[in-house]
């Protein structure tokens, strides 16, 4: 079943959003939050936003196919060999979107003050029209989606969740997980994507 935002995403983004809330179940989702966050290959490293070179506000772990290179804000990230558990969670959400994904970003949200900014997941090494699907575990954050010029929406994304961005998603629409001052604890969010083409070395 497809859960809409709190307003009407169907209608107002053109179905190009899906939320599933409970695609993995709850000791599922905590186990594979406990073995990525020890396991994985975290870092933090300075990007380039606005002109200026900043720290990641949150940890990141790039992992996909040999040569899958992948660039952003300023960064170019060289893909580690897939973790037995990505591979076996991306052939699941594989067979579940009927899509292929070569390569995934982890980024681990350690407490509240960890966020990611408003942004568009729009590099040409996604194509023009990107699906990403995206796997939340652990604490729920609050996700916010704008258009130019309008309020933004927000889903609260449970652990297990998978939300789908498809289609002109990230031509039309921004989003964002902000800051929040409630104390909680540790978030991994699993992107998976389709690289089309490689970003220069």
């Amino acid at each position: 079943m497809t859960v809409a935002l709190d307003l009407n995403i169907p209608a107002l983004y053109g179905g190009c959003i899906e939320y599933y809330p409970d695609f993995l179940g709850e000791t599922e989702s905590s186990l594979l939050l406990d073995r990525l966050w020890n396991e994985l290959q975290w870092s933090r490293t300075e990007i380039t936003l606005f002109g200026r070179a900043v720290m990641q506000p949150r940890l990141v772990a790039w992992y996909g196919d040999p040569e899958v290179r992948y660039s952003y804000s300023g960064i170019t990230l060289d893909p580690i060999a897939w973790h037995p558990s990505l591979l076996e969670i991306k052939c699941r959400i594989e067979a579940f979107t009927g899509r292929h994904f070569n390569s995934v970003l982890a980024n681990a949200y350690r407490d509240g003050r960890d966020s990611m900014g408003w942004h568009r997941d729009d590099e040409k090494e996604l194509g023009p029209e990107p699906f990403i699907a995206s796997l939340s575990l652990g604490e729920e954050r609050r996700f916010l989606l704008r258009e130019n010029g309008k309020k933004s929406v927000g889903l609260t994304l449970e652990s297990g969740s998978l939300l789908l961005m498809k289609d002109s998603c990230q031509k039309k629409f921004q989003h964002a997980l902000p800051k929040t001052r409630r104390k909680i604890g540790l978030r991994i969010n699993l992107t998976f994507r389709a690289v089309k083409s490689q970003a220069p070395v």
